[in-house]
C-alpha cells in the first residue's frame, strides 16, 4: 500500500469523542479505505477513521472542514457528549530511521492506510480513557462526602436515586470498556501485518494506555465497593427501622392489654 503522505510531510491529527457510539452503517455509501477500523477520505489529502464506540480520528483536517465534517456526522452519533474529549498530536513522514515518537510527533516511515489505522486506534483509545478518567472523578467528588460523612458521624448515606445513578455509572463504565471499546486489546491490523507492532507498541507506551486502563479499573473497582458498602448500610437502616415498629408495636398491644387488665376488667 503506498504512502498517503509523500516524506517530509507533518499533518496534525485529531481524536474527538463524540457519543456514546456511531452508527458506522450509515457511512456504507462512503468510499472506504479500509475497515476495522473504517477509515475514508475527508477530502485531498485529508482522512478520517470512525470507531463505533463514537470516537474519530482525523488526519490532515483543517478546522474549517472539521466542523463541517462533524456536523454531517451528527446524525449517525447516538447519545451525544456535550463536551467532547480531545487528543491532538502530528503525524511526520521520515524515511531514515524507523517508526518512532519524537518530539511529541508520531514519525512513520511511511503513512500507508494501516499505519493511520494503528495511530488512530491507539488516539480513539486514549480519548475513550480521558472521557472515563473524567467521569469517574466526578463520581469520587459525589462519593466523597458520604465517605467523610461515615467516618466522621456515620451517619451520612446517600439517597436511593444517588446510590442507582453511581451503580449505573459504574456498570456502564465496565461494559463499554470491556465489551465495546476494549481498550486493553491490540488492533486487528495488526494481525495482518506484525511489523507494525513495534509502532503499536511505543504510542501504547506514549499515551499510557495500559497504565490508565490499570488506574481506570481500580477506580471502578474502589467505587463498586464503596456502593456496596452504602447498600449494605441503607439496607441494615432499613431492617433496623422496621424491627423498631415492631418492638414499638409490641410495646403499644402490651401497653393495651395492661390496660384492659388492670382498668376495664374491674367492672
Amino acid at each position: 500500500m503506498p504512502s498517503l503522505y509523500p516524506p517530509g510531510v507533518a499533518v496534525t491529527v485529531r481524536a474527538i469523542l463524540l457519543g456514546e457510539r456511531i452508527d458506522l452503517k450509515g457511512l456504507e455509501l462512503t468510499q472506504r479505505l479500509a475497515t476495522n477500523p473504517l477509515l475514508i477520505s475527508a477530502g485531498e489529502g485529508q482522512y478520517a477513521a470512525l470507531f463505533r464506540y463514537g470516537a474519530i480520528v482525523l488526519f490532515g483536517v483543517n478546522p474549517l472542514h472539521e466542523v463541517t465534517f462533524v456536523d454531517e456526522l451528527a446524525r449517525l452519533v447516538g447519545q451525544p457528549y456535550a463536551k467532547r474529549e480531545t487528543e491532538e498530536t502530528r503525524l511526520r513522514v521520515d524515511l531514515s530511521g524507523e517508526d518512532r515518537v519524537e518530539g511529541g510527533e508520531i514519525v512513520v516511515r511511511e503513512a500507508t492506510v494501516e499505519s493511520l489505522q494503528v495511530v488512530a486506534d491507539v488516539l480513539a483509545k486514549s480519548v475513550v480513557l480521558g472521557f472515563y478518567e473524567t467521569s469517574l472523578a466526578s463520581i469520587f467528588d459525589a462519593v466523597e462526602p458520604f465517605a467523610q460523612g461515615l467516618r466522621g458521624s456515620g451517619r451520612a448515606t446517600p439517597k436511593d436515586r444517588d446510590l442507582l445513578r453511581y451503580i449505573g455509572d459504574t456498570l456502564l463504565t465496565q461494559h463499554q470498556m470491556v465489551g465495546r471499546v476494549e481498550v486493553g486489546e491490540k488492533p486487528d491490523v495488526l494481525w495482518d501485518l506484525p511489523g507494525l507492532a513495534r509502532l503499536f507498541s511505543r504510542l501504547e507506551d506514549e499515551y499510557e494506555l495500559q497504565e490508565r486502563k490499570l488506574a481506570v479499573d481500580r477506580k471502578l473497582d474502589l467505587i463498586s465497593r464503596t456502593v456496596e458498602t452504602f447498600a449494605d448500610l441503607l439496607q441494615n437502616k432499613r431492617a433496623l427501622r422496621v424491627e423498631w415498629y415492631i418492638v414499638v408495636l409490641i410495646v403499644i398491644e402490651i401497653v393495651l392489654t395492661l390496660y384492659q387488665l388492670l382498668f376495664l376488667g374491674k367492672h
